[in-house]
């Protein structure tokens, strides 16, 4: 399959349906700035919003040392119990979850590829929080994150910066602004800009 060139997406950013979600679809898919959201059980979305949420690693906010030392942080030792909970822990003013079962499954595979990864947050040797997101070349798409214990997933953010950063990483994708990315750090830009920083990772 071919995407549609991704400035044909609508004004809200979506590109197009499809019934079937592969691995091929989803690396073909971030390749070219476009990202799967599922909005019904029927179909999976692609989208290309017309503007993107970045976070440059130079600009992230954060003042969580202290948190860190707290908790254990491991990379890539429990993916799919993360990718789990970020579907079904309960989030303020959000019903349901996009990730369904078919996500967990295409990403879960991802990562055995070693094209998704998971950062862990342990207390006590309990998973309290963690994130998951896409990455290979020199480029990184936050997808999700959870927490059980304050600030664990801030914690798994900071860790991945400081991972990122040593690998070369310049910026994390976060794909859509919320309120809670703009107190991290994350900023909007344009699908062009996002483009130009795509090509050169």
């Amino acid at each position: 399959m071919v995407f549609p060139p991704v400035e044909t997406a609508s004004e809200e950013g979506i590109l197009i349906s499809t019934y079937e979600i592969t691995e091929e679809l989803v690396i073909a898919a971030y390749n070219e700035g476009i990202f799967p959201w599922p909005l019904t059980d029927e179909f999976i979305t692609w989208f290309a919003p017309p503007k993107r949420a970045v976070l440059f690693l130079d600009e992230a906010k954060s003042s969580l040392k202290r948190s860190v030392k707290k908790y254990e942080v491991r990379f890539n030792k429990n993916f799919e119990d993360v990718i789990r909970l970020c579907a079904s822990v309960p989030r303020k003013k959000q019903e349901g979850t996009w990730i369904t079962e078919q996500i967990i499954d295409v990403y879960t595979k991802l990562h055995h590829k070693g094209f998704a990864h998971s950062v862990e947050v342990y207390e006590d040797s309990k998973l309290v929080g963690g994130l998951y997101g896409v990455g290979f070349r020199k480029f990184f798409a936050a997808e999700s994150m959870f927490h059980l214990k304050p600030n664990a997933s801030k914690v798994a953010l900071y860790s991945l910066i400081q991972k990122l950063k040593s690998n070369g990483v310049s910026f994390i994708d976060c794909q859509v602004m919320n309120p809670f990315l703009k107190t991290l750090g994350v900023r909007e830009i344009s699908r062009a800009e996002f483009m130009t920083l795509l090509k050169a990772c």
